[in-house]
C-alpha cells in the first residue's frame, strides 16, 4: 500500500505545472459550486424555517387586502388549534430606500408564543412588552445598523403614512441557524390606535394570521375548516402551511433557481471534461510504463489504482481547497447582502454535496484513461517510446 501511493503522489508531482493548473480549476470549480448553492439555499430559506405546525390564513382575492382583526377570536375557538397570532406588513423607510428589511406590527404577546424561535433575553422581552412604541429587531439588523437597546428608530411611513419613532427595546436572535434575524416587529395596538384617530379604514384589521395547531397531521382538515367558517364572509379567507405560503413567494423567481442549479451543473461537467484530458494525457504518456509493469507480474488492478488515485488525489484535493476558498467569502457576501439574504451560510449539505462532486469528477475522470491502460498490449507498449 505504502508503494501504491508513493507512486501515486511521484505521478502527480510529475508534471508539476499541469498538476497545478488542473488542481486551480477544480478548486475554483468547487468554489462556485459550493456559493451557486448556497444562493439556492438561500432562496429557500424562509421555506426551510417554516413550521409544520403553523398555518397562514389571508384575504382569498389577494395580501393587500386586509382581514378584520375580530377573526382571531373565532380562530382561537376552533378544534385543534393552540394558539392565534396575526401581523401587518409596515413597510416604511428607515432613512434612505436602499436600507430595507422587514417591518411587520404584531400583538407581541400572543406572536412571540407562536413563534418561539425568535429568542431575547426576559428584561429585554418584558421591556418590549411594556413599552407602546418599543421595537424587537433581528440580531443582524441591529448589528448592520448599530443599533443597541435604548436607541430610537425613525422610520418614514410609506404604506402608513408620516414619521414613526420606536425605540429598541429587544435585539432577538434565532433559536437555530435557519431562522431570519434580519425583521422589525412593534405593537400591531399602536399602529391601529393611530389608524382610529385618523379614522382610516385600515383601523381593525391585519394582514395575515398565524395559526399554530396541536397535530401537523391535522394541517389540511383544519385550513379548510378555517376557509369553511369565513366563507360567504366579506373577507373570504385561504389558508395553507407555512411552507406552502412561503413556496409561494419562492415560485415567483423559480426560473432564477432553475438557472442557478443548471449553472452549477455546466460548471462541474466543464471541469470534469478538463479533468478527464488530463488524466488521459498522463496516461498516453506513460504507455510503456504501464506495459513494464504489466511485464513485472503487477495486474491490471494494480495499473488502475495507479490512475484512480491520481484523479483522486487531484479532485479531491481541489475540492477541499475549493470549500476553504469559499467558506470566507460566503462570510463576506452575507454581511453584504443583508436582508436579501437572511440566512446565507455554507450547509453541512452543501459541502457534502461539494465533496461528492469532487469525488465523482475523480472517478469519471479515470474511466477512460483506466480502460485504455487496461488494453495495453506488453509487447507494443514496450515499443513505445512515448
Amino acid at each position: 500500500m505504502m508503494f501504491l501511493l508513493k507512486l501515486i503522489s511521484r505521478n502527480v508531482l510529475r508534471q508539476k505545472l499541469r498538476s497545478l493548473l488542473t488542481l486551480i480549476g477544480i478548486i475554483i470549480a468547487i468554489a462556485a459550486f459550493c456559493l451557486l448553492n448556497t444562493v439556492v439555499e438561500a432562496w429557500y430559506s424562509g421555506v426551510t424555517a417554516s413550521s409544520a405546525t403553523r398555518l397562514i390564513t389571508r384575504h382569498a382575492v389577494s395580501l393587500t387586502f386586509s382581514l378584520p382583526v375580530t377573526y382571531q377570536g373565532k380562530l382561537a375557538h376552533l378544534q385543534g388549534v393552540s394558539g392565534v397570532a396575526h401581523a401587518t406588513w409596515f413597510g416604511g423607510i428607515y432613512i434612505d430606500s436602499k436600507n430595507f428589511f422587514p417591518k411587520f406590527a404584531i400583538p407581541a404577546a400572543d406572536y412571540l408564543a407562536i413563534v418561539p424561535e425568535f429568542v431575547c433575553s426576559p428584561e429585554e422581552r418584558a421591556a418590549f412588552l411594556h413599552d407602546r412604541k418599543g421595537a424587537m429587531v433581528g440580531r443582524k439588523i441591529a448589528a448592520q445598523y448599530g443599533w443597541k437597546i435604548g436607541d430610537t428608530v425613525p422610520l418614514r411611513g410609506t404604506l402608513y403614512s408620516g414619521q414613526w419613532d420606536f425605540t429598541v427595546r429587544c435585539i432577538y436572535h434565532g433559536s437555530d441557524a435557519s431562522a431570519d434575524e434580519t425583521q422589525f416587529f412593534f405593537h400591531w395596538n399602536y399602529l391601529n390606535e393611530v389608524m382610529r384617530k385618523r379614522k382610516d379604514q385600515r383601523a381593525d384589521t391585519v394582514g395575515i394570521f398565524l395559526t399554530r395547531i396541536e397535530n401537523a397531521r391535522q394541517a389540511a382538515e383544519i385550513s379548510t375548516l378555517i376557509d369553511l367558517t369565513f366563507r360567504n364572509s366579506l373577507a373570504e379567507t385561504l389558508t395553507e402551511t407555512e411552507k406552502a405560503f412561503q413556496l409561494g413567494f419562492v415560485a415567483m423567481t423559480e426560473v432564477i433557481v432553475q438557472v442557478i442549479q443548471v449553472v452549477s451543473v455546466v460548471i462541474i461537467t466543464i471541469i470534469m471534461a478538463v479533468m478527464a484530458n488530463t488524466m488521459a494525457m498522463s496516461a498516453r504518456e506513460r504507455g510503456r510504463e504501464y506495459a513494464t509493469l504489466k511485464a513485472l507480474g503487477f495486474g491490471s488492478g494494480f495499473i488502475a489504482s495507479l490512475i484512480f488515485g491520481e484523479s483522486l488525489l487531484l479532485a479531491v484535493g481541489g475540492g477541499l481547497g475549493g470549500i476553504l476558498v469559499c467558506r470566507p467569502v460566503i462570510d463576506v457576501l452575507g454581511q453584504r447582502f443583508g436582508t436579501l439574504f437572511p440566512v446565507f451560510q455554507l450547509s453541512m449539505d452543501t459541502l457534502w454535496s461539494a465533496l461528492l462532486a469532487a469525488l465523482g469528477i475523480g472517478l469519471i475522470s479515470a474511466v477512460f484513461p483506466v480502460w485504455k491502460a487496461m488494453k495495453i498490449n506488453v509487447t507494443e507498449g514496450l515499443r513505445n517510446l512515448g
